[in-house]
């Protein structure tokens, strides 16, 4: 069946996975000139220098780039210097802290797609890493780039999750596959989902990955088919033999330095390499961005991590850091969408929702509110959105 025939259907089933289709659509070259703000393309993957992109501000014409590269373009995007060195290794130490208690309290953080307690993980690593240390995390997270392809892809009120992965010597390459939603499903579950879900599912999600030391390609930087964003049947066919077989043959894989970041398509075929060193463990913050109209995989008590994070943000504001910086670090900690709430609880006062969270602390920093204010007001409008 064609892609176009496969297009106007209803349904998708693994009949429709064409292996044919899906070399139409990705064996072919990126260019560069589509892609005016961008360094260079390495492995068919676009890469951008940050400061350049700094450079060129956080305007329309940028973020309609991004849209498109991950949309239609390779599904990629590397960006070199996206994290300041020092905000990653104090982040780094954190997560090795962290690591270290898990390992001591005897838990076991499982894995999705690799072998359980081959490798290291903390999962939350976004509360956990805010609750240790709130310094650390506000430097981490006032991240503009992370800002910037987050607000181009998903919009305003997203929600950043992370999860931290060390891949240690000899840690072997994860299966092929898509992420979550869709991609956490079984092939029948997947299918029982209309094709514009298939549609959907990959705009609710920004998959993410933050380079916490070098990564030479022998230590297993993550491995992507680009353009397989764009196969329709993907959720159905990234388990199929034949795929799984291609994606092997044709992958591209891309080293990082220490504060590189890459962003990607969640439907891009992709999957974590085997670490063929002796000596490198090779640590990532995992990130992954939800749509406001999403729902993101992990729970995160993001009045908790307000609460944490709040007085670092009124110290900093005092001492004359920029509302950027301010709104960055806000949009990764608290929650910015109202809904779900009790309508008969929580009603709407000045127009068609309540305030979200993120509205509360803003109001908070701008007039300057204790911490104890804040947190008082945080608890009611929670309890406030209970059924």
């Amino acid at each position: 069946m064609s892609l176009t025939a496969a297009q106007h259907r209803a349904w998708l089933t693994e009949q429709d996975c064409d292996l044919g289709v899906l070399r139409s659509l990705v064996e072919r070259t990126t260019d560069i000139t589509a892609y005016p703000h961008a360094s260079t393309v390495e492995s068919n993957i676009l890469v951008y220098d940050s400061e350049r992109l700094r450079a060129a501000g956080a305007g329309r014409d940028v973020r309609a780039e991004l849209v498109r590269a991950l949309t239609d373009g390779p599904g990629i995007a590397v960006f070199r210097g996206a994290f300041p060195e020092a905000a990653v290794d104090r982040l780094t130490g954190v997560f090795e802290a962290l690591m270290g208690e898990q390992r001591a309290s005897g838990a076991d953080a499982g894995d999705h797609f690799a072998t359980p307690g081959a490798n290291d993980r903390v999962w939350n690593a976004l509360e956990k890493a805010a609750l240790y240390d709130p310094e650390v995390f506000a430097d981490y997270y006032a991240s503009d780039v992370l800002a910037l392809v987050s607000a181009a892809w998903l919009g305003p009120g997203y929600q950043v999750t992370s999860q931290v992965n060390v891949v240690n010597p000899g840690g072997a390459a994860q299966t092929a596959h898509r992420d979550y939603h869709l991609g956490f499903l079984s092939n029948e579950a997947a299918a029982a989902y209309p094709a514009h879900v298939h549609r959907l599912s990959p705009v609710l999600t920004l998959q993410g990955a933050v380079a916490h030391c070098d990564m030479p390609v022998e230590s297993g930087p993550t491995l992507y088919l680009p353009y397989s964003q764009t196969y329709e049947p993907g959720y159905l066919a990234w388990r199929l033999p034949e795929f799984q077989a291609y994606f092997k043959a044709h992958h591209v894989q891309l080293p990082l330095a220490k504060g590189d970041a890459v962003f990607f398509n969640p439907a891009v075929f992709h999957a974590a390499g085997t670490n063929r060193t002796l000596d490198v463990r090779r640590v990532a913050n995992l990130l992954q961005v939800s749509s406001a109209f999403g729902r993101a995989m992990e729970t995160v008590d993001r009045e908790a991590v307000a609460n944490a994070v709040f007085p670092v943000l009124r110290r900093r504001r005092a001492e004359g850091v920029g509302e950027e910086w301010l709104e960055h670090v806000i949009a990764a900690s608290a929650e910015g969408y109202p809904f779900p709430t009790n309508l008969d609880s929580d009603p709407p006062v000045d127009g068609l929702a309540p305030p979200s969270q993120a509205d509360v602390v803003r109001r908070a920093l701008h007039e300057d509110w204790t911490p104890r204010a804040l947190r008082d007001e945080l608890r009611a409008a929670t309890v406030r959105r209970e059924s």
